[in-house]
């Protein structure tokens, strides 16, 4: 039987403490969120390894690391309105809903998009709504968002989700090639984009009519 509350703290102080993610309010969400229960079955047991996990149509969960990182840098409070573009696995909006008040999370694919949403309604989150679509349009009926984090990577910042973000919001997100990255912090400052590299990184790309275009 794995002890997977002893691997999740373990995760916590190595991987995500010991790189420097030390937030009370985030680090006490990655205590209380259980990786393993939105990774498949069969790669379970790899849950809270210290790298990125398939989960399904060619998508994957990210290193942990990684998704505190992100989580850290878009300095959540408690009434922060968030939009996750790429719900994946159901993970990471998991965690922005132990620090926010409201996420819309959207996936292009159906059946994750799906098998998210069972999951976080199983674990009773009420503040998250998932939508199926192109995250590149970000969903303006819900705008504007305090805090926008992009989990795929794009070559540039889709024109709309800046536009959806609010006023000093900030908005996290991989930019680059196909095959490597940087993670770059925006803020809106009067209505213009400040920009900040944080660290290179490797993220599946973002599809879609701001990302990059066609269906693979």
């Amino acid at each position: 039987m794995t002890d997977f509350k002893s691997l999740q703290e373990e995760m916590v102080t190595q991987q995500i403490m010991g790189r420097g993610v030390v937030t009370p309010r985030v680090i006490e969400a990655f205590r209380k969120v259980s990786r393993h229960l939105f990774i498949p079955e069969q790669f379970r047991s790899h849950a809270y390894n210290d790298h990125p996990l398939p989960i399904g149509e060619g998508q994957t969960i990210s290193q942990p690391y990684m998704v505190a990182l992100m989580t850290d840098l878009l300095d959540l409070t408690e009434e922060d309105k968030v939009l996750e573009i790429g719900t994946g696995s159901g993970y990471q909006a998991a965690i922005l809903a132990e620090l926010a008040k409201e996420v819309y999370t959207i996936e292009r694919h159906r059946a994750l998009a799906e098998r998210a949403k069972r999951i976080l309604q199983e674990l009773d989150y009420k503040n998250v709504k998932v939508l199926v679509g192109d995250g590149t349009k970000g969903r303006k009926e819900f705008s504007p968002y305090q805090k926008i984090i992009v989990t795929a990577s794009a070559p540039g910042v889709p024109q709309p989700l800046f536009e959806q973000l609010d006023e000093m919001g900030k908005l996290v997100i991989p930019v680059g090639g196909r095959w490597s990255q940087d993670l770059v912090l925006i803020q809106k400052k009067k209505g213009e984009m400040i920009s900040k590299p944080v660290c290179g990184c490797v993220f599946v790309p973002l599809i879609g009519e701001y990302g990059y275009g066609g269906s693979d």
